[in-house]
């Protein structure tokens, strides 16, 4: 009886058999965590805009801002686990925020990683007249003078933040955290002088050191940045083992079929396949993840190693939102 009332109902309404219904049959969201124009955002429009080649329908980015962006992750957690909303995240939404908020998921246990985007290096730099001129007159500078620099931040546990904590804590040093509300004023005060040091996302401030702007004491890679070999890492420069990559990842709600994140999947694959995605990506500072880190499993395991790592650090650094 239920079988042929809902034959009858297509038939006479035109409503489609969903099951019946490759996927995908209409467009999917992508959340941005983070505000429209910043690095995270143009990573997603890049992806989604090659992601629709491969899926045959549009990828339509997002953006669900705050609370370091745990509200955008938050929207995933509650959406429908059926392959039409995914989330693209980083290390302060998928990692330093949940140091920090008390939130209503597991990072591990409720979504379904799809796959690693990109990976791009943070720096440790600082205005264009500071005292050092590399990074061991830097670390002599700030020992000589504790508590004196000052460093700009984009909020309490971000990227930013947190990789100046850990390079304080490392060199047994002591600055003053400025905070601001995005990485453009800290560059306008960086470029102006009125602060000393940052530690960005190094694609956004590229330019600046090109023409001689800021200087930059290092990256906090194991290699050398391909878009300013000049700077030496930070294992060079005489600071082993902190590392800080500044990368970037999608994931779907928990309970996503299988064959929906294979498929995600691999129009993700797809996309960063593209020469002219990767062109787009080096123009931002990144490169593309390795494809044996754009498995499933490997974001897995990726990220359950970031949050082994990070958590421990900023618990014990103490760090409270304001």
């Amino acid at each position: 009886m239920k079988l042929w009332l809902a034959v009858t109902l297509a038939v006479l309404f035109g409503i489609p058999d969903v099951k019946a219904q490759p996927y995908p049959s209409r467009p999917v969201t992508m959340i941005v965590p983070f505000p429209a124009g910043g690095v995270t955002d143009i990573v997603a429009r890049i992806v989604s805009e090659r992601m629709k080649v491969s899926l045959g329908q549009p990828v339509l980015a997002e953006n669900v801002t705050g609370a370091g962006g745990t509200i955008g992750v938050t929207r995933l957690f509650r959406s429908a686990a059926d392959g039409y909303t995914v989330a693209i995240g980083q290390w302060t939404s998928h990692v330093g925020a949940g140091a920090m908020y008390s939130l209503p998921f597991d990072y591990l246990k409720d979504f379904e990683p799809v796959a690693m985007l990109s990976i791009g290096p943070l720096w440790i730099i600082g205005r264009s007249n500071f005292p050092a001129k590399d990074m061991k007159e830097l670390i002599a500078w700030l020992k000589e003078n504790p508590g004196k620099a000052t460093a700009g931040t984009i909020g309490v546990g971000s990227g930013i933040h947190m990789c100046m904590v850990y390079f304080a804590s490392k060199t047994n040093t002591q600055m003053q955290f400025v905070p601001y509300r995005g990485a453009a004023p800290v560059m306008q005060d960086l470029l102006a002088g009125q602060i000393d040091l940052s530690c960005p996302e190094a694609g956004q401030t590229l330019a600046q050191y090109r023409a001689g702007g800021i200087k930059a004491f290092a990256v906090l890679t194991e290699k050398r940045w391909f878009a300013a070999p000049d700077v030496p890492t930070i294992d060079e420069a005489g600071v082993p083992g902190v590392h800080f990559p500044f990368w970037h990842a999608l994931w779907a709600p928990k309970g996503t079929p299988k064959d929906v994140i294979a498929k995600l999947n691999a129009a993700v694959v797809e996309a960063l396949a593209d020469p002219n995605v990767k062109q787009r990506f080096n123009e931002l500072g990144h490169e593309i993840a390795p494809r044996e880190q754009q498995t499933p499993e490997a974001l897995a395991a990726y990220h359950k190693a970031e949050l082994d790592k990070w958590w421990p650090i900023i618990k014990a650094a103490n760090i409270k939102l304001q």
